[in-house]
This record gives C-alpha cells, sequence and structure tokens, in this order.
C-alpha cells in the first residue's frame, strides 16, 4: 500500500460500543484505537506515531480514482458508510463495533466489523492489519489458527482476525487480504480483542459471513433504538441527535462513567506541549453531558453516572476526586512516553493527567445540580445517598474560601477562581432545597450562613463596577468564558444587568473571528490555543436566553460550521488556518451544542424535553 501523510484530525470519524472507540479516517483507516477500553493503550496508534499501527480498508491504488471518499453516518446510528470509487465499480464500507452483546466488566471482547459491499461494477480491495499494542511499543506475534483466522499475540494483548477474503502475513507483522467486491456481494473483515491466554489453536471458532452480517445489522438496530427515545425537533434536531450519539459513545456502559474525549494527546497548538490525555471521566463533563442528554429524554445515563461517583467516591465527599478512570481508578498518573513523536511530530505523548490530584471546587456544585433534577423527575435519594450529599455541601461551606484550580485545571499558583465560588454557592443552594423538599435534617442554618457568604465574596471581589463585568478570578482583571455560565449556575438571570455586561465584555477581550477564546491571559504554557469550542456554544446560550437571538443564531452557526462533515467536534478551532485542535471528538463541545441548541428552540417555541 501506498505510503500516505496522515490526514487532518476533521478527516476522521468516530465508531464504538460505549466500551471503546476507534477513529477512522476518509480513506478508510483505522488509526487510532483503545483496547478493551477508552484508557487501555492503544493497539492502533498512528494518530500518534506513524509505527503504531492501523488497519486499512481500501480501493487498490492503481484503480482508484483519487477523488476524496464520500461517507455519512447511517441514520440514527454511529455506523460509518465510506464511499470507494474506482474507474469500474463503487462500493460501500460500513464501518462499526459489534454492540448488541454487551457484556459487563469482565468481558472484554471487543468487536470491530468492517464491511464492504458492492454497488456496481467491480471494486478492487486491499485490507492491512498492523496491530501494534502497548502504544506502538510491541510489535505482535501472528500466528495461523487453519481457515481465515489469525492472531496477532503481544505482551497481554491479542486479536484475533478473520475476513472470507482471506489474510496471510506479511514481513512487517501484519496480515494483508486482497479481494474483489461486485455488485450485490460483500467482504467482510472482523478483529476482536482477546487476552492471549484464551487464544487457543484448537478450540478458536472463526466468525462466518452470516454472523458478521447479523452483528451490521444489530448495530444499527441498536443505535437506532438507541437515538429514537428523543424528542427534540426543529432547524438544529439533526446536529443534536449527531452529538447525543458522540455523547453515548463516550459512555463506558459497564459503570456508567463518561470520558471526555476519546483520544489522548491530540495537541491544542500546532508546536505541540499542549497534550493532554482525556481518556477518563470527569464530574464536571460527565454530569454537564448527562444533563444534556436528560433534555433530549434520555434519563438512564444521568442515573448511572450519579451512581458512578458515589461508588468511585466510596461515599465519601472527602474522597472525591477531579475525574476518574472509566472503571473508578483512581491513580492516574501523568507519563510521557519519549519514543513517540506525537500528532504530525507535536509531543509529548501523555498517559494520565496530574490534574486528578488539583483541588477543583465545582464539582461539589455539579453533583448537587444532577441530584436535585433527579429529585425533580422523582426519584427521592435514599438514607445513604443522602449522607453522601450532606457531606458534599458541607464540604462546599467549609473549602469555598480556598484558591484552586478551576475549571481550566489552572497549573500555576491556585486562584479564586469567580467559577468555582459560583458552584460552590450552587452546591449550598442545592443542598437548602432539597433539604426542604426531601424533608431530610441538615445543618440549614450553617448553610445558610455559608450561601450568604459565598455570594457576598462573589459580587464584591468578584465583580469589576468600573466595567461592569465579572471577571475571572478575585484580585485579577483578566475575563473567562467561563463567566457565561453563571445565569445557567443559577447564581443570576440571564437578563441581569451585571450578566448583560459580562457578555459584552468577554466578547470583546475574547472573539477572534466570531469564536471565543477560554482567557487572554498567559497561563504559563508554551504556545497560543486555538478557539475553545464550547464557549462559543456558551455565548449562543447566553444571547438566546438574553433575547439577542440574531447575535445567538450568528454565534451558534459559527461554531457548528466548525464541524467536520460528519457533524463531530474536536476541543478547539484554529480561526488562521481552518485546522481541529486538540481531543477529539470532545464530549464538552458536544454537549455545550446540545444545550444551545435546546436554548435557541425554546425561543422559537421549539419541542424539548422537560
Amino acid at each position: 500500500m501506498t505510503a500516505r501523510a496522515l490526514p487532518p484530525i476533521a478527516d476522521y470519524a468516530v465508531i464504538g460500543d460505549c466500551h471503546t472507540a476507534a477513529l477512522v479516517s476518509r480513506r478508510g483507516a483505522i488509526d487510532w484505537c483503545c483496547l478493551p477500553r477508552f484508557d487501555s493503550a492503544s493497539a492502533f496508534g498512528r494518530l500518534l506515531h506513524p509505527e503504531a499501527g492501523t488497519c486499512v480498508v481500501e480501493p487498490d491504488d492503481d484503480a482508484a480514482t483519487g477523488e476524496p471518499p464520500a461517507r455519512e453516518y447511517l441514520d440514527g446510528t454511529l455506523v460509518l458508510a465510506t464511499t470507494l470509487q474506482v474507474a469500474g465499480g463503487q462500493a460501500r464500507l460500513y464501518d462499526c463495533f459489534a454492540v448488541a452483546e454487551h457484556g459487563g466488566r469482565g468481558d472484554e471482547r471487543r468487536r470491530v466489523l468492517r464491511v464492504v459491499e458492492g454497488e456496481r461494477g467491480a471494486v478492487p480491495v486491499r485490507m492491512l492489519v498492523q496491530p501494534r499494542f502497548d502504544y506502538g511499543e510491541v510489535a505482535p506475534w501472528i500466528r495461523h489458527h487453519g481457515a481465515d483466522l489469525y492472531s496477532a499475540v503481544g505482551g497481554d494483548d491479542g486479536l484475533l482476525c478473520w475476513s472470507d477474503a482471506g489474510l496471510a502475513p506479511d514481513d512487517d507483522h501484519g496480515l494483508r487480504g486482497e479481494a474483489v467486491v461486485r455488485a450485490g456481494r460483500r467482504v467482510r473483515l472482523v478483529l476482536e480483542f482477546r487476552r492471549p491466554e484464551t487464544i487457543d489453536g484448537d478450540a478458536l471458532e472463526a466468525p462466518t459471513a452470516a454472523w458478521a452480517d447479523e452483528q451490521l445489522d444489530a448495530a444499527v438496530d441498536w443505535w437506532r433504538g438507541w437515538s429514537r427515545r428523543s424528542d427534540f425537533d426543529g432547524p438544529d434536531a439533526a446536529g443534536v441527535r449527531r452529538s447525543a450519539l458522540v455523547l453515548k459513545a463516550l459512555t463506558y456502559a459497564p459503570t456508567g462513567a463518561m470520558v471526555a474525549a476519546a483520544t489522548t494527546s491530540l495537541p491544542e497548538t500546532a508546536d505541540g506541549r499542549r497534550t493532554w490525555d482525556y481518556r477518563y471521566s470527569w464530574i464536571r463533563d460527565a454530569v454537564m453531558s448527562t444533563r444534556s442528554l436528560v433534555h433530549l429524554g434520555f434519563e438512564a445515563e444521568a442515573d448511572a453516572f450519579r451512581r458512578f461517583i458515589e461508588r468511585s467516591a466510596a461515599g465519601s465527599a472527602d474522597e472525591l476526586q477531579v475525574f476518574y478512570g472509566v472503571g473508578g481508578e483512581r491513580r492516574l498518573p501523568e507519563a510521557e512516553l519519549g519514543r513517540l513523536g506525537g500528532a504530525a511530530g507535536a509531543g509529548p505523548i501523555r498517559v494520565g493527567n496530574a490534574a486528578a490530584g488539583q483541588l477543583q471546587l465545582d464539582a461539589y456544585g455539579h453533583l448537587l445540580e444532577q441530584s436535585r433534577r433527579w429529585f425533580e423527575r422523582g426519584h427521592a435519594p435514599d438514607d445513604d445517598y443522602w449522607r453522601f450529599l450532606v457531606e458534599l455541601v458541607d464540604c462546599a461551606a467549609r473549602r469555598w474560601s480556598e484558591p484552586d484550580r478551576g475549571i481550566w485545571e489552572w497549573r500555576g499558583e491556585p486562584r479564586h477562581f469567580v467559577h468555582s465560588k459560583a458552584l460552590c454557592w450552587a452546591a449550598l443552594e442545592h443542598g437548602i432545597e432539597l433539604a426542604q423538599q426531601c424533608m431530610r435534617r441538615a445543618p440549614e442554618q450553617r448553610w445558610r450562613k455559608a450561601r450568604r457568604a459565598v455570594r457576598d465574596a462573589i459580587e464584591r471581589d468578584g465583580f469589576d463596577e468600573r466595567r461592569t463585568t465579572f471577571v475571572q478570578a478575585f484580585g485579577h482583571r483578566e475575563l473567562d468564558a467561563a463567566l457565561l455560565r453563571l445565569p445557567a449556575i443559577g447564581l443570576l438571570e440571564y437578563d441581569d444587568p451585571r450578566m448583560l455586561g459580562t457578555v459584552d465584555a468577554v466578547r470583546e477581550a475574547l472573539e477572534v473571528d466570531g469564536l471565543l477564546r477560554r482567557y487572554s491571559l498567559d497561563d504559563g504554557l508554551p504556545g497560543r490555543e486555538g478557539a475553545f469550542l464550547a464557549c462559543t456554544f456558551w455565548l449562543a446560550e447566553c444571547l438566546g436566553r438574553q433575547g439577542r437571538v440574531e447575535d445567538a443564531r450568528r454565534a451558534f452557526d459559527r461554531a457548528i460550521a466548525t464541524a467536520n462533515d460528519l457533524g463531530l467536534f474536536a476541543e478547539e478551532f484554529s480561526p488562521q488556518d481552518g485546522a481541529m485542535l486538540g481531543n477529539f471528538p470532545q464530549a464538552l463541545t458536544h454537549l455545550s451544542h446540545i444545550e444551545a441548541a435546546v436554548a435557541l428552540a425554546r425561543t422559537a417555541g421549539g419541542k424539548v424535553a422537560a
């Protein structure tokens, strides 16, 4: 196969099975896939290094037309369909994970399905399966198990590889195959993750063509069955449903955790260094994601995450972390993989994230908000959960006056971030309301005193009277797009004069080509990051709820214009060269897209779940 430069991030699609995910390029290459979980080491990692593994299904180079293939997701699904065009024919490549057999955490068999179906003429197709386990460190041992079944084993990882087109080992620790796909016929490739000790040459059973076709149909039915539960309509409904599917795909089904993104170390600047591992479950992102899904009619995900956090914190607010592994793991030390060069040479590649040990006070408010919403939907906390909630509110009452690292996981000295203080206020507010409505005993007098103290501090030290705007942190004049969340938190109304002034000030200070940056100050890290897409959606939501509908629509449309052709968003975007930046696809961007669309629908009288 002809070597090609890696495509830009916008050229990738995501497929998943609510256990892990893979990125598939427009030309049919799986260049990122961690098995068996989101936060496992990669088996296909060419996204981060050219020699870290790939799986390619593409037309024969000599027969290909050279035109970029067209692609789409089948309606209501995360099943990708890519058109393979050659001079003598056309076929479609369907990519997905098998999802019909969701198992618990002990079931690690993740199955990737790649099915080529002829539509007209004849299409010569080449296949390459080239795993590189442990982020490209381990080239596998390839073994033949009879018929068309092979295994690739290295360390603690293994893949079973099967194709009805036939596969054969190559000289580079991989497997290759060729076929001519004619109209009405199919060729299939199945990859199944297995632990090496379960791969026994005498006991393995190869897939069949009928089984692969059944699994493809089942995946289509499963995703459509889930997405049909949404009752959102209006002009933005198609994009909103796509964002909802992405959020569902980023959920780890066995525990209810939700990862912030499917990738690690995609750079936020062209020169690297700002590279982080987002394959973990942040409290903030997951609570906001589940709230967005509830707006669309999906409630089960919110309850699953609520229970995940209680378990992961061991029922103790004092043990609460900023984020956890998808199984509830707490120790996630940050390390750099020095051998890998990074996406487009921009490193370093990181696994783990040092932010796990930070103090981020907003977590208390997010969890109390989620519990309040859950109660309003008819679910009262039991005794055990109430004790956990009381501890959370007590922590907010006790610690609100401390400096923290804030929503952006500040790596400099802690500050008194206004956004963090506002969410401590929200924890106290929701705690008091829950105690009253649930008729539960709680130290309400102490909570009320702390609630008043937090608000007074924000209004005294977090507001610039001269500029009529809230500021990023006490004692600092810089602005921060996170201030746009203050009405959503409940601290004040969207049309409060102080909020009107804040929106205008944030736009003036942080807007670049219609998109917002997070903040304007030097954060001590190298390079200048791009526009942070969630912030522009927050702006659209604010403007819409303030009645500035035309401005809201312009901000919203500018933000959605940064999506790729499949409606997928990265974390950031470079207005200068139109490139996606940061990890992909990004939950925070997709959930903020949903929230902004809901706000615009309400201003236009659209239908939204209560």
